[in-house]
């Protein structure tokens, strides 16, 4: 612990007279380990101040200037309702004098008064808001969450001019003391996914929550599924979007991310473009990303079925292709698949772990050298080459990076599935795929709505985007209370005529 020494003239020995404030002592015992942890002690005009701080966590140049040359121009007329002037809080209890200090706080104990105020003055470490690269749209806005929780509350609140708009914190983590927002429309969304949600987190007892991954894993329905059961975002319309329709949104301190829940399947391939173009286009891209999610996960299984069981269903020519580009392959088409869906998460991942100009050579020059090399080292087939590499881009058109992990993974057991029963095998594969999507839940909300339990008329925003005019009612599966989204908003047409 270290004193931090003023001007002179303001310099004076007040130890005996701190040391009868018992809050002073027990808080100065608290951080008297840490190096960063510092007094501040002068008296002016007869009183005798002490401020105690940790010198890392806050702005010294706010401090000095919007309190230290007040206090000091007040000198023996300072009172409750100055210092309550300069955002002073009176605060008489240790462990919230303690939590001030953690939360980028200055303490000050009055000595002769026997008092101790609370000021905060964190120091700020805030990134720019910019566009969130995982999550980049053509049109719309190009803003996103930083690292700081208060700005992506006002980023929410700057687009949602509502008095229902409601913020509860909670803090997670006994040694991280991670402040986290649940967030949602009051009257739209449903108390009792509120209640539960704030439910699930009042259980987390753990030392560290440090971004809302931790949180994922703790609140989920089934950890142990491979389908995520809460959708991630770094767009504030997309969250936006999300709270009107009903649902809940938790934003953590420290992080950029956003979990919106509850959630169904269909949602992790929608995008802010969708809405953002007309619908007939949009409606368009978002067929061609359900059509993906099928490639990518049958493409690879498909092949070996038909290469090892069912060669019958092509045409004739192409069975000479086949054969000709499969023969004087050493090893069955698993084994072939196999070596080939993991060459290419291995240049993935690398490309990933890599700097960004590395990255990008090692994923264009390692396919483009790898696929090459196999092929001409009679290891790999020219048509696998071919699944392989239809099947990764497939993978990739998911919005949503947790879904395309998930799309990644499903496509191994399908493959072990078709090399031993064909055809049979993949359909007996699928069959416990959408098995399990039709049973899974997120927060009481069917995973596979609005298919399984069918409402039709949340089809209207699910394989297809209809106009917005069209969608009037928010969707069941979001559990809105209010129903009712808009009125007939082309009715002008009607009334023109």
């Amino acid at each position: 612990m270290k004193k931090v020494r003023l001007p002179k003239g303001l310099q004076q020995d007040i130890e005996d007279k701190a040391i009868n404030n018992s809050l002073y002592q027990k808080l100065t015992s608290v951080f008297e380990h840490t190096a960063d942890f510092k007094e501040m002690k002068f008296t002016k005009g007869g009183i005798s101040f002490i401020f105690c701080f940790l010198e890392t966590l806050v702005s010294k140049e706010n401090f000095k200037e919007y309190l230290l040359l007040p206090l000091f121009e007040l000198g023996s007329n300072v009172s409750n309702e100055n210092l309550q002037s300069l955002n002073g809080k009176e605060n008489h209890e240790i462990k919230e004098l303690i939590e001030g200090i953690l939360d980028g706080g200055y303490v000050l104990f009055i000595c002769e008064h026997n008092e101790s105020w609370l000021f905060n003055f964190p120091k700020s470490h805030q990134r720019a808001i910019e566009e969130p690269q995982n999550e980049s749209i053509v049109r719309g806005a190009h803003d996103g969450f930083n690292e700081n929780l208060e700005a992506n509350i006002s980023l929410l609140r700057m687009r949602i001019k509502d008095p229902d708009f409601t913020v509860k914190y909670h803090v997670l983590g006994e040694k991280t003391r991670t402040k986290v927002a649940v967030v949602f429309m009051k009257g739209i969304a449903d108390k009792k996914v509120v209640a539960e949600v704030e439910r699930r987190l009042s259980y987390i007892s753990t030392d560290m929550v440090l971004s809302p991954g931790y949180i994922e894993e703790f609140i989920e329905d089934d950890p142990f599924s491979l389908f995520p059961q809460i959708v991630n975002t770094e767009r504030p319309d997309r969250t936006i979007a999300n709270l009107m329709e009903g649902r809940v949104a938790l934003i953590g301190d420290g992080s950029s991310t956003a979990l919106i829940l509850p959630i169904t399947f269909f949602a992790f391939y929608q995008s802010s473009d969708d809405y953002n173009s007309r619908w007939i286009p949009a409606t368009f891209i978002r067929m061609l990303r359900y059509v993906s999610f099928i490639i990518a996960i049958t493409l690879p299984a498909l092949y070996i079925a038909i290469n090892a069981f069912h060669l019958e269903v092509i045409p004739h020519e192409l069975i000479l292709s086949l054969k000709g580009s499969v023969e004087g392959i050493p090893y069955p088409p698993l084994m072939e698949a196999f070596f080939m869906e993991i060459t290419i998460e291995l240049i993935r991942e690398a490309g990933i772990r890599l700097p960004k100009p590395v990255g990008q050579t090692i994923g264009i020059v390692g396919g483009l050298v790898i696929g090459d090399a196999v092929v001409s080292a009679g290891l790999i087939s020219n048509i696998m080459i071919v699944v392989v590499a239809v099947t990764a881009i497939s993978a990739f058109v998911v919005p949503s990076n947790e879904m395309s992990t998930t799309v990644r993974l499903i496509r191994f057991p399908l493959m072990v599935a078709a090399s031993f029963l064909g055809f049979v095998g993949l359909m007996f594969g699928l069959i416990i795929i959408f098995i399990k999507l039709c049973k899974l839940e997120s927060f009481g909300v069917p995973y596979f709505s609005p298919l399984a339990p069918l409402h039709v008329q949340d089809l209207k925003d699910t394989f297809f985007r209809l106009p917005l005019w069209k969608m009037n009612e928010r969707p069941k599966n979001s559990r809105a209370t209010n129903t009712k989204r808009q009125r007939d908003s082309r009715g002008w047409k009607i009334d023109g005529q």
